[in-house]
């Protein structure tokens, strides 16, 4: 072979070889890119008062937390999330859809003022995170659609307290009596003492999120004889209904999206977070660094 011809077909080969590692490596360089996830954990702020702790109403429509909000939700819209996931039933989807397409048309306050105004539900709909930080986001950020994922479940308290007087655990039950207390009394103070905004960056510490998964292993893991397993049951239920919301993140996430958003209670979120560490597939983003 002539010797330029040579060094002429070298030099495409090289090129080519050169194309394809390019190539190559862009596209494992995107592979690697994780999706990222901004964790909101929260407390319900229509305070229904159904957990165990109990604790006194924050009222979230005062003008303070209402610009609180309003500054919360625009850095959350300056994320730029491709989805939203709040707590509520995901297998009533269609009723999400309809009450974010009126919040989105300006006339969702207009609609539960007059269905609901009076009734038991009206703070839930008036009040609640989904609502005020949920939809408000959502619709700053442009999005069509809020996801549900939530998966009720009824965790058997009462049989667990049984088996616990049963089972003659008086000391487990001082614990939990004790816990129960000290923490609606830490939050009752937290709620004199901090705003909106405050309150919100203290759910999301490690601490709180740390305490608030820790009870169920500590405690209540532990309810009944050796013989009985209801206290194990009642947590097994716990991490069900948080897998089964985990799950729903997981198949309603496409791979074309590149941010977003899980707002529940603090004490999913808890759950949510070790999940999200052990599969390694998105990259968590926490309140305090979009509010920075």
């Amino acid at each position: 072979m002539d010797y330029k011809l040579k060094m002429k077909e070298m030099k495409k080969f090289t090129r080519l070889f050169v194309l394809l590692l390019t190539v190559t490596a862009l596209h494992f360089n995107t592979f690697a890119q994780k999706q990222e996830v901004l964790l909101i954990g929260s407390f319900h702020y229509n305070n229904p008062n159904a957990d165990g702790i109990k604790t006194n109403a924050f009222n979230v429509l005062e003008n303070k937390p209402q610009q609180e909000l309003e500054k919360i939700s625009n850095q959350i819209s300056k994320f730029n999330p491709d989805k939203i996931f709040v707590e509520w039933e995901y297998d009533k989807q269609s009723e999400l859809d309809s009450l974010y397409k009126l919040y989105v048309d300006g006339t969702y306050q207009k609609y539960i003022d007059g269905k609901y105004k009076g009734k038991n539900k009206y703070a839930l709909y008036n009040e609640n995170e989904i609502f005020q930080l949920g939809f408000r986001s959502g619709r700053k950020a442009g999005l069509k659609t809020i996801h549900g994922i939530d998966y009720i479940l009824d965790l058997p308290f009462d049989t667990v307290m049984n088996s616990i007087k049963t089972a003659k655990q008086t000391g487990l039950m001082n614990e939990i009596n004790t816990f129960m207390k000290v923490s609606g009394e830490k939050a009752n103070y937290k709620r004199k003492i901090m705003g909106l905004t405050e309150l919100m960056l203290d759910y999301n510490t490690d601490v709180s999120r740390n305490q608030n998964a820790g009870f169920y292993l500590q405690t209540i893991n532990k309810a009944g004889s050796n013989e009985s397993f209801a206290g194990a049951y009642s947590v097994s239920e716990w991490y069900r209904r948080n897998l089964y919301m985990y799950s729903l993140v997981q198949k309603i996430t496409q791979s074309t999206d590149k941010k977003i958003v899980i707002l529940l209670g603090a004490g999913h979120i808890a759950m949510i977070k070790q999940f999200i560490q052990l599969e390694n597939k998105f990259k968590i983003v926490e309140l305090k660094d979009i509010l920075k």
